[in-house]
């Protein structure tokens, strides 16, 4: 079972989810401040990151900046109802999926499995793939541009290997949120926009220019054609 840090300055908040995630097995370790919970991640090595948004001190953005500077470990929010803006910011920081407060442990429970869960490509493709200068190990779980290792968050490694196994074929935001994180039922469509954005930072050579990740207005997102040649 997945080892989670949980990191939420309010006790019975975090007494409640720290018992739920236990008696379903996972390992859990907690910390009521931003500062305590960075220390707490190397010693404690966790699988995955519950984090509160709202922190003493070091805030969760904050927090959540440090991390994604630091590796790829998985991050999840937690929001109060009414922190929109902050929910954003916090997603375009690196976060890979929030959930709005209280939630139930089995809300918690599958949308951690969600963000862990490998995508289950269809048989008969390569394992390496070459698009412009993008190069996909979808079975390494590994992207490289140029040549050069590219590091992304489980959020965005999971959107980039949906789109790639369709070319060119519009996906709409609903679309994505159900297949790639696994939400239904009106998800939130700033979850695909933020960690779009966040994907062209990394792959595109201008990301308002776009040559991988296309948007087309009022329909989605597609992955290629490249339309324009390389910048020198």
């Amino acid at each position: 079972m997945p080892r989670v840090l949980l990191i939420e300055d309010d006790a019975s908040v975090r007494e409640g989810i720290e018992l739920g995630l236990r008696r379903r097995g996972h390992e859990v370790r907690s910390a009521a401040t931003g500062e305590a919970g960075l220390e707490a991640i190397g010693a404690f090595r966790p699988d995955l990151l519950l984090l509160d948004l709202m922190l003493p001190g070091i805030n969760g953005v904050q927090v959540c900046r440090r991390v994604r500077e630091a590796g790829q470990l998985p991050i999840i929010m937690l929001t109060a109802r009414g922190d929109d803006f902050d929910m954003v910011v916090g997603l375009e920081a690196g976060a890979d999926d929030y959930i709005v407060k209280p939630a139930r442990t089995e809300v918690i429970e599958a949308r951690i499995r969600a963000v862990l869960r490998r995508i289950d490509e269809p048989g008969g493709r390569s394992a390496v793939e070459t698009h412009g200068d993008l190069t996909i190990d979808r079975a390494g779980l590994t992207v490289a541009k140029a040549g050069q290792r590219v590091a992304l968050a489980p959020s965005e490694l999971k959107l980039l290997l949906y789109l790639t196994a369709a070319p060119e074929q519009v996906f709409s935001r609903q679309q994505l949120l159900e297949q790639v994180w696994e939400h239904s039922f009106h998800g939130d469509a700033r979850l695909v926009d933020a960690c779009v954005r966040r994907l062209r930072n990394k792959i595109e050579d201008v990301p308002g220019e776009p040559r991988y990740i296309q948007t087309l207005r009022g329909f989605g997102y597609r992955f290629g054609p490249f339309p324009h040649t390389e910048r020198s």
